[in-house]
């Protein structure tokens, strides 16, 4: 009886049939991506496909690295990897670990990743950036010794300044010779002293132009001591070598309008600068006239003449403020004096006014002093101890008491005491 398999030792089998298979551990698999899905884990899974079949990929989120764009429907890749089964559902897929875009869609990627590695450099930055000289007497060129890109250099550089010497290294500008042909024309027009070179060629397609995109043509730009200009292709057209020139021109007839000073505007540039010389010149003169005339004024200012005037003024201003002074002090002298008198005049009348005064108040104060009543035959009555007896309330019978005279005291005792009524003594 034939053996019986269970499925997982048939799918087990198979994936060792992959495994064994050399060419199935390391292959590259080129198509169109479909069914493209970033899982939330980080793995990607999508589908290879050409004009007659399909094939289920993954890339794992460890292999992430190998992926430097982010793929969709639609592009044009190569990937990498290895084929293997899933034996869960007894299907086969590429499990990829490296992914490129296919044709020029490799050739932009590594456009890219230059331009980033570049910038990353500094190459790109603008204080390495050169100026183009304002006028240029050699012109350097750098491109095919055939071809629309020189005639048209040559003819419009000639034509904004028929005696501008131009040196023309043939480049090859295509192809795998092109970058090593280009970087000795830089080198050969840098040591021959040039004022300016245009590095360029006419249009074409991204693989026509690569060699302007090459790391060491882009190195021997950013390394030469001559201002370069980079002119290749069309307007649209965008290599490494613009971003590193230090001037990039649409196209290689800008490249040498840009390069070449119009000898037509030449004319009015000297008529431009000899008004800005006029102007100058006037502003100039102005000011050494201007500091003539105040050195003038100050020399006659610090001459001995004019010093021994100013010090005459000074001193006849001196003698003035002094007359003045004088002349102040002896009025308020006179004033001082003036009121001296007055007040002496004004004292005297007070105090012979305030002695009147005095005399009538001193009759008054004798007229009513107690001497002067007890000489009138009055007394004054008081208890032994000095309190004054002013009604027969403060006395009784018996009691002593004094009176006093003018000249001398009395000693007494009541021996009886009567109450006047009706003003008369009972």
């Amino acid at each position: 009886m034939r053996n019986i398999y269970s499925v997982s030792q048939i799918n087990a089998y198979i994936r060792r049939m992959f495994t064994e298979d050399y060419l199935l551990n390391n292959v590259l698999v080129r198509g169109e991506v479909s069914n493209c899905k970033y899982h939330a884990s980080g793995h990607i899974y999508f589908t290879l496909k050409d004009a007659s079949g399909t094939l289920s990929c993954v890339m794992f989120a460890g292999r992430r690295r190998g992926l430097s764009f982010h793929m969709q429907n639609g592009d044009q890749v190569i990937a990498a990897g290895a084929v293997d089964v899933y034996a869960k559902n007894g299907s086969y897929q590429l499990y990829a670990n490296q992914i490129i875009r296919d044709g020029v869609g490799a050739l932009a990627e590594r456009f890219e990743q230059l331009k980033k590695k570049l910038l990353e450099q500094g190459m790109f930055d603008e204080s390495y950036k050169q100026p183009i000289p304002h006028y240029v007497r050699r012109l350097g060129v750098v491109t095919a010794a055939t071809g629309a890109a020189v005639r048209d250099i040559i003819q419009i550089a000639k034509r904004r300044n028929p005696y501008i010497e131009i040196i023309l290294y043939p480049a090859i500008v295509q192809g795998e010779a092109a970058q090593d042909s280009i970087i000795r024309g830089i080198r050969t027009l840098d040591e021959l002293g040039v004022d300016v070179i245009i590095i360029g060629r006419g249009g074409g397609s991204l693989e026509d132009l690569w060699a302007f995109n090459e790391e060491r043509v882009a190195e021997a730009v950013f390394d030469c001591s001559t201002p370069i200009i980079s002119a290749v292709g069309h307007e649209t057209d965008t290599v490494i070598t613009d971003f590193v020139a230090d001037l990039r021109a649409p196209t290689p007839s800008a490249a040498a309008e840009l390069a070449v000073f119009d000898l037509r505007r030449y004319d009015a540039d000297v008529d431009r600068f000899r008004g800005r010389f006029d102007d100058a010149m006037h502003k100039k003169i102005q000011h050494q006239r201007t500091d003539l005339l105040r050195l003038q004024r100050e020399i006659h200012h610090l001459s001995p003449d004019a010093r021994i005037r100013d010090q005459r003024q000074t001193v006849d201003r001196a003698w003035e403020r002094l007359e003045q002074l004088m002349t102040r002090r002896i009025e308020n002298a006179r004033m001082n004096a003036d009121r001296t008198e007055r007040l002496d005049t004004l004292m005297n009348r007070r105090v012979t006014a305030s002695r009147h005064r005095m005399e009538l108040l001193a009759g008054s104060l004798a007229h009513l002093s107690p001497l002067a009543r007890l000489s009138g035959g009055y007394g004054f009555v008081s208890t032994p101890d000095g309190h004054p007896i002013r009604s027969t309330a403060d006395i009784r019978p018996a009691d002593t008491f004094r009176v006093h005279l003018r000249d001398g005291l009395i000693e007494a005792t009541a021996d009886k005491v009567s109450e006047v009524s009706g003003g008369r003594f009972l």
